[in-house]
């Protein structure tokens, strides 16, 4: 199975003056955490790094000599344009592909596994854990307009997991008619094309804000190298 880790980010919203994934917790790298979990996963063969030119360096600095080989891809200036991007550099003999954010440095590796067997049979899938809280939908000037039911709502996550040729129309598409999107799932979805729910449960967080560091930082003071 192939990967590609969505690296091109900044440290803006984490106040950070670098990218993110170069912050320490718990003795590693964000970006460190989550190769552990993706060279771990046992249906992984295949990792390219998508990442920004100016962190080109210090991104390979920390791949470990004892890791199996990582493709770099200069990435794109947004993270639509920089997974075409990395579908572009894919092999010539990829059929699938897992996208997986570089921020979510808790994901199991039975994730990776679990979802590359799905899409392995065809179909595309998401990574998700389903809402909890009550959500209120307002309009601009911040009013109710109603409350979604939760079972109904699932919080979107990575790694999300399509057929390669589904995906690289699904990009062709948005281009051609200048979709601006957050993830890919959501280009399957204007297409009318089924994704399917993984439930990778809550603790698949996306390292964001200084928060999430620390409850990364809890979490993963526990695990053993």
């Amino acid at each position: 199975m192939h990967l590609l880790i969505a690296a091109a980010g900044s440290g803006s919203r984490m106040g950070a003056d670098r990218n993110k994934l170069l912050l320490k917790i718990a003795g590693k790298t964000v970006l460190e955490w989550t190769l552990k979990s993706a060279f771990a996963s046992e249906a992984i063969n295949w990792i390219g790094i998508i990442g920004q030119p100016r962190d080109k360096n210090s991104i390979c600095s920390i791949i470990d000599e004892s890791m199996r080989s990582v493709t770099w891809i200069n990435g794109g200036a947004t993270r639509q344009q920089s997974v075409q991007r990395g579908l572009s550099a894919l092999p010539s003999d990829a059929k699938s592909v897992l996208i997986h954010d570089g921020a979510r440095c808790l994901v199991r590796p039975m994730v990776f596994d679990e979802i590359a067997e799905i899409v392995s049979s065809g179909h595309a899938v998401i990574a998700a854990s389903q809402v909890t809280d009550t959500i209120k939908k307002v309009d601009r000037n911040r009013e109710i307009i109603e409350s979604p039911p939760r079972s109904d709502l699932w919080s979107a996550q990575t790694p999300q997991g399509f057929p390669v040729d589904q995906l690289k129309h699904a990009h062709s598409e948005a281009i051609a008619k200048e979709w601006n999107v957050t993830d890919d799932a959501s280009l399957f979805e204007r297409l009318g094309l089924p994704v399917k729910i993984y439930d990778a449960g809550p603790s698949n967080i996306k390292v964001t804000t200084p928060f999430d560091l620390v409850i990364a930082e809890s979490l993963l003071s526990t695990k053993k190298d």
